[in-house]
């Protein structure tokens, strides 16, 4: 074991041409390049910590608490899992867990906005800390999303990372979930466009996607989610890759 990581999947992860991307974006994106790089392949390191990002706005520094909460940095601003340039406006983030992929969105330019979904109130808390002056730019509404509504048994775990509907393993707590229509519906009734939309759910992802009616698919221009599709989704509106372990879907520019 190397950073709580089997010595296969590492050797697994050389193949990977996103694990390169990172390691480079890693030395671009983090002052503090070889400390952070430290802390990622050996899972040490006190927390909480402090990390500084350089970003297209400036520097951000959010607040870790435990390496899980690095590998997600490391997931969204050095391997790129969810790419946005700086000409994007809206995003709908579906799972937002302490905000890290929200900071990512509203760094990318000083005008985006983005829509959060998170269910559960430990990682709310984190969350408005990770997102300190960014609050006229963001709206947060607690709950789980998924291609249903209603009250839904929510597991959560220590990290806050892994938590989703119907996900066991640890506590269990039962949150309000919004249908994806209705959320689509609402920000689209405002927004020409969603230039993002991204859903991390730990679990619900492809059924979600799967639910969203027509008429808003031709309204969101790129769609991200945490999950290995067996088939491609809506390909006859959406060109798709699986890029390590998240699907991306670029609305086709003929439409």
């Amino acid at each position: 074991m190397i950073g709580n990581r089997e010595i296969s999947r590492i050797l697994k992860a050389t193949a990977g041409r996103h694990h390169y991307v990172a390691l480079g974006n890693m030395f671009k994106n983090y002052p503090s390049s070889i400390g952070n790089l430290f802390r990622y392949l050996t899972a040490k390191g006190a927390y909480p910590y402090e990390i500084q990002i350089r970003t297209p706005t400036g520097l951000v520094r959010p607040v870790l608490y435990s390496h899980h909460d690095l590998l997600t940095v490391n997931e969204i601003f050095c391997r790129l899992d969810y790419p946005a340039d700086q000409s994007i406006n809206v995003v709908v983030d579906i799972g937002s867990n302490i905000g890290i992929s929200a900071l990512y969105f509203l760094s990318r330019n000083s005008k985006s906005r983005v829509h959060l979904f998170e269910p559960d109130p430990k990682n709310i808390v984190k969350l408005r800390k990770t997102l300190e002056g960014f609050e006229d730019r963001y709206s947060l509404t607690e709950s789980a999303v998924s291609d249903s509504k209603g009250t839904v048994e929510f597991g959560v775990e220590e990290t806050g990372r892994y938590g989703g509907i119907g996900v066991e393993g640890g506590e269990s707590i039962r949150v309000q979930c919004l249908h994806v229509n209705d959320v689509l519906k609402e920000v689209l009734s405002k927004e020409t466009f969603v230039d993002v939309l991204k859903i991390d759910t730990e679990g619900v992802e492809i059924q979600t996607v799967l639910a969203i009616a027509p008429e808003y698919l031709k309204r969101i221009r790129r769609i991200y989610i945490e999950a290995t599709p067996k088939e491609k989704i809506h390909p006859d509106l959406f060109e798709q890759r699986q890029y390590g372990t998240v699907f991306q879907m670029n609305l086709r520019k003929e439409l």
